[in-house]
């Protein structure tokens, strides 16, 4: 048996909204959208080198206000790439904890995405 990386269910309440902030803000690529029939909920993937999230407008997935806490590398540069966008809705900044580095970001539906670059000896 192997487990497998976990992959974070967030509620979303636009679709819109939703594209705004993960491919245009964050730039995850969307890689695949499933809908039942037209005038139900969407749900749909995104992928960002390596992390896929799946976000749902269906009323029993998730928990608005949810938070993923996501290890990267590099976090300088992608607080960098991200400070260069026109995103008037999140102004994330890089705080130092004694384990690691955070920057965390909240969706437009309050749900947290917390990534953290470990410290050399912790990783």
């Amino acid at each position: 048996m192997k487990l497998l990386p976990a992959i974070p269910v967030f509620r979303i309440f636009s679709v819109e909204k939703a594209k705004e902030f993960y491919l245009d803000y964050l730039g995850f690529s969307l890689d695949w959208e499933h809908q039942y029939e037209d005038n139900f909920p969407l749900y749909l993937q995104v992928s960002r080198s390596g992390l896929i999230i799946h976000l749902s407008e269906h009323h029993g997935d998730s928990t608005p206000g949810s938070t993923a806490f996501i290890p990267v590398e590099e976090i300088d540069a992608f607080h960098a790439e991200l400070s260069q966008k026109n995103y008037r809705f999140a102004k994330p900044g890089v705080d130092t904890e004694g384990w690691g580095r955070v920057m965390q970001i909240a969706d437009p539906f309050g749900n947290r995405l917390r990534f953290c670059e470990f410290n050399k000896e912790e990783a």
